[in-house]
């Protein structure tokens, strides 16, 4: 079973476009769409979900009103100013002092050191978890709520039953769409995968954010590739972001040029390469031809 992740120094670049490119173009895949914070491949991809789940990434302080005596221990205690006044202390039955919950670490201190044992860390819902069929095969995905976090949590349970999937179903290849950036859910992605493509662009935040993300490939031993989307635009810095690359041990697999059909297929909610067979559908078929040469 090998596993190829897509990621990018920074959002906006193409990945989930050339992500659902690929999936079109391979035999049988498993899908996964890591970037939980934000995903879309799902609306290329038109998933019909076959099951579903809540994601619980942490716990947070609750307050026991009958319990808590207002003493305030937690209120001085809590580094996060998650434990909060009210506006209506010393009311009948009711406890000085709340949590806000969007504050909340739910690191525990409040509850360990309240004399009255009048806090309790209990279970959050902060996401959700979906295994779908799609047109191409086999899809996991979530989604994270509002403002949650733990997304790194969520990213790594999403690559875990998408490999159930693919044992399950006799699938040689994982294709995941990854988070971008270099924090947390990006190294979720891509620890312990055979491969990387980072999708990138021709601007100077381009060459800074494929610098950074190829740094975090080599500090984790991860093969790396670089593909440069819409070259077109700059060729020059085109050819700066690969020299750059190639310093860091990424091998360019090509170059996507600049192709209005890229839109027009999103409108269409279907992938490039369903869409056209020319232009930039056929760069992105030769990127994937020669990614399969090195994945075997």
């Amino acid at each position: 079973m090998k596993e190829l992740v897509v990621i990018s120094g920074k959002g906006g670049t193409g990945k989930t476009s050339v992500v659902a490119s690929f999936a079109a173009l391979a035999e049988n895949p498993v899908l996964a769409d890591c970037d939980v914070d934000a995903a879309d491949l799902h609306l290329v991809l038109a998933p019909k979900i076959v099951k579903r789940g809540d994601f619980s990434g942490g716990s947070e302080a609750v307050i026991d009103p009958s319990k808590c005596t207002s003493c305030g221990a937690c209120y001085e205690l809590c580094r996060f100013d998650a434990i909060v006044l009210k506006d209506r202390p010393g009311v009948e039955n009711e406890p000085a002092y709340g949590v806000d919950r969007l504050s909340c670490e739910g690191c525990g201190v409040c509850a360990w050191f309240c004399p009255e044992e009048a806090i309790e860390m209990v279970e959050v819902i902060n996401g959700e978890w979906f295994i779908s069929d799609t047109r191409f095969g086999p899809m996991s995905h979530a989604a994270l709520g509002i403002a949650e976090e733990n997304s790194g949590k969520l990213v790594t349970l999403v690559r875990t039953r998408a490999k159930v999937l693919a044992r399950e179903h006799g699938k040689e290849l994982i294709i995941v769409d990854g988070s971008p950036g270099i924090g947390c859910p990006v190294i979720a992605s891509v620890a312990g995968a055979d491969a990387a493509l980072v999708v990138t662009e021709p601007t100077l935040s381009g060459v800074h954010d494929t610098e950074r993300v190829g740094e975090l490939l080599r500090h984790f031993g991860i093969k790396a590739f670089l593909c440069v989307n819409k070259w077109d635009i700059n060729p020059q810095i085109t050819e700066n972001i690969e020299a750059s690359a190639g310093e860091l041990g990424m091998e360019t697999v090509g170059r996507i040029r600049y192709d209005e059909a890229v839109t027009r297929a999103q409108v269409e909610g279907v992938s490039l390469v369903e869409f056209a067979e020319d232009g930039a559908a056929r760069d992105v078929k030769e990127v994937w031809e020669t990614l399969l040469r090195y994945l075997g």
